[in-house]
């Protein structure tokens, strides 16, 4: 049986991941690693080994990853020459420990040839890194969470007069629940898959429009849809307290929106621009189950809201 080391199990995605992987896989074989001895505490009991990994210091990390045969590395929530610095002291740290296999988060759009896009650049580069180094893959390229939107359609109903504007367009976008994101994630830890790219997709791609009359129909708001510009956009999230970059803490008023706003400009411009549409049955056939639809994830909003992000390191 292979040793599986799950990074980051004191976050939103990790910690999912983890459960599933309590559920599925012999605890003896499990490692888990969070940024605090705290972050880790809640698996005290487990029977599994938990250890607290420093990205900022790739020696000892050659120490935190040793005795693993797959890694899952869940990508940075912080953006741009920092992430990139801290995944590339983890999978130099994982080689060096001998770790066999990679499990990374990536995005949709990561595979098109002129995406410009804040967020998205970052995992170009590092899925280039990943495929020169002596190591075995699987990237999961996500599409955008749906509970991304659902605090957006919150936002909308809450504070902007049941008005969600956006400069997606008519974009498609097979919106994804973090928890189907975080299966896949503990799924293809648990394959033997190797060197192999998987889209993890919703159940149907859509454009925010629809998705926006679908999560009508289940809470009975009246949210409407109001295409806007890139610089539009910009300066709303700018009178809300949202930072250009991840450099900054977000302020309180900006809690419906935990990322920077050139992250989310380029993203949605990418949508408009057809960018970011793949859908493809890759989780079905990683999970053996279907993705959850935006109907389902609505009439369960409640546990499907975007949650905290924490932006430095």
């Amino acid at each position: 049986m292979k040793k599986i080391l799950m990074n980051g199990v004191d976050g939103n995605l990790g910690s999912k991941a983890a459960a599933a992987l309590l559920e599925k896989w012999p605890h003896e074989d499990l490692i888990f690693t969070a940024s605090t001895k705290s972050g880790a505490e809640k698996y005290k009991d487990t029977g599994v080994e938990t250890r607290v990994a420093d990205f900022n210091d790739e020696a000892g990390l050659v120490d935190v990853f040793r005795g693993a045969d797959t890694m899952v590395l869940v990508s940075m929530p912080f953006v741009g020459p920092k992430r990139r610095a801290a995944q590339k002291r983890a999978l130099d740290a994982a080689v060096k420990a001998g770790v066999k296999r990679l499990v990374y988060t990536s995005v949709v759009g990561a595979g098109e040839d002129d995406i410009d896009a804040y967020e998205v650049n970052d995992h170009v580069w590092f899925e280039a890194y990943i495929k020169e180094q002596p190591i075995h893959y699987v990237i999961l390229r996500d599409s955008q969470y749906a509970e991304a939107m659902v605090s957006s359609y919150i936002n909308a109903y809450e504070n902007t007069d049941s008005i969600l504007a956006n400069n997606m367009g008519d974009g498609l976008m097979a919106f994804v629940s973090r928890d189907d994101c975080a299966f896949a994630c503990a799924c293809a830890a648990m394959s033997d898959l190797e060197d192999c790219i998987l889209n993890i997709n919703g159940a149907e791609p859509m454009t925010i429009a629809k998705y926006i009359s679908i999560a009508n129909e289940v809470t009975g708001h009246n949210v409407k849809y109001v295409e806007i510009s890139d610089e539009e956009q910009y300066a709303f999230f700018d009178s809300i307290g949202v930072p250009r970059t991840t450099e900054d803490m977000w302020a309180q008023t900006a809690s419906n929106f935990p990322f920077c706003s050139d992250g989310m400009v380029s993203f949605g411009r990418a949508i408009r621009k057809g960018q970011m549409s793949v859908f493809t049955d890759d989780f079905e056939k990683l999970t053996g189950r279907k993705p959850l639809s935006v109907r389902e994830i609505f009439t369960d909003m409640e546990n499907h809201t975007i949650g905290s992000r924490v932006s430095t390191d």
